[in-house]
């Protein structure tokens, strides 16, 4: 995972020494957002309204912030007004590439060979992190945004007088709470397993694996009283922690040494898991073999070998009792 510094491509990895051993993530540096009428977001400029064909997804099947981006899509019916491009799974001393992986492919939008080279199309002196996802406007050939959690927002509510379909997955009424919720689950989970993985300190390695543990211990609790983690409602908040749920077992418990418990232990968590799963749209955007060769491949100084591992065997496709017991 490197970076650009004005423009030029460096691979360096994150610096820890600093912050205690500590990882930190860095804010996104694109934040502009896809309006119904191109009128200015929450942040950044206007001048990018919602038109079909106009804007392609860039992302990597293996990423959780990626992914989320792709189920939103999926379930807002969205597939054939927003396109997408796929980087390879392994991401080596040039970043993100584009490949021949099965399940990826060369950049049929720009032509790049790397991901950097499409930060630098948006700006030649860029200096930050590049990252998945990238929201491309062919119109204006510069990138709109990389904060996932925008995006998802972007594709929930901005493409409806174009004919999205699906649920409202962050309705106004719920809105606090839901941004509550993932304002937690974001720092403790979604993040909080980055914070164990790339801990470079035994005390802070520690720290973050018993504030995962602890949030997990509350959500499964909270799932014991109803189906979804804001009661009957599939909200933006599921799709946010299924991501890094689907992830936990095959990657997270033995790569990023988050091994207290699986998710498979949960009593909630685990059929909630295998529900979400079976939402119409969500399986296929599901890619293990991406997943799994990403995080192994990828972080070297975390498994030098470059060794996947062949298990563990999951069936997310199992039964569950998650509608019948909740009457959905």
């Amino acid at each position: 995972m490197g970076l650009l510094v004005e423009g030029v491509w460096q691979d360096r990895w994150y610096d820890t020494k600093e912050t205690g051993g500590r990882f930190v993530r860095k804010d996104s540096a694109f934040r502009n957002w896809v309006t119904p009428d191109g009128a200015p977001g929450p942040s950044g400029e206007g001048g990018f309204p919602a038109e079909a064909g106009r804007y392609h997804l860039y992302v990597s099947l293996a990423c959780p912030w990626a992914h989320r981006t792709l189920i939103v899509r999926a379930l807002k019916g969205l597939e054939d007004l927003v396109s997408v491009g796929v980087v390879d799974p392994h991401m080596g001393a040039e970043g993100w590439v584009f490949g021949d992986t099965p399940g990826a492919g060369p950049d049929a939008e720009n032509g790049a060979r790397r991901l950097y080279e499409i930060y630098r199309m948006a700006d030649p002196a860029h200096t930050g992190r590049v990252t998945v996802p990238v929201l491309w406007d062919r119109a204006r050939r510069t990138i709109v945004s990389n904060e996932s959690a925008e995006i998802v927002r972007m594709l929930n509510t901005a493409f409806a007088a174009l004919g999205a379909t699906g649920p409202d997955l962050c309705p106004d009424d719920l809105r606090p709470e839901i941004d509550a919720l993932n304002a937690r689950v974001y720092d403790r989970v979604n993040n909080g397993v980055y914070k164990a993985g790339f801990a470079t300190a035994q005390e802070a390695y520690a720290e973050a694996v018993a504030a995962l543990f602890q949030e997990l211990d509350a959500l499964d609790a909270r799932l014991a009283r109803g189906r979804y983690l804001l009661g009957e409602r599939l909200t933006e908040a599921d799709i946010r922690l299924f991501t890094t749920l689907v992830r936990f077992d095959p990657v997270y418990v033995g790569h990023f040494k988050c091994n207290l418990r699986r998710i498979a232990d949960y009593a909630n968590l685990a059929p909630y898991l295998r529900d979400l799963y079976q939402t119409p749209g969500i399986a296929p955007t599901v890619d293990l073999t991406h997943i799994k060769r990403h995080y192994y491949e990828s972080h070297p100084s975390i498994n030098p070998t470059g060794i996947v591992p062949l298990g563990p065997v999951l069936d997310y496709g199992a039964p569950h009792d998650r509608a019948r017991r909740f009457g959905g």
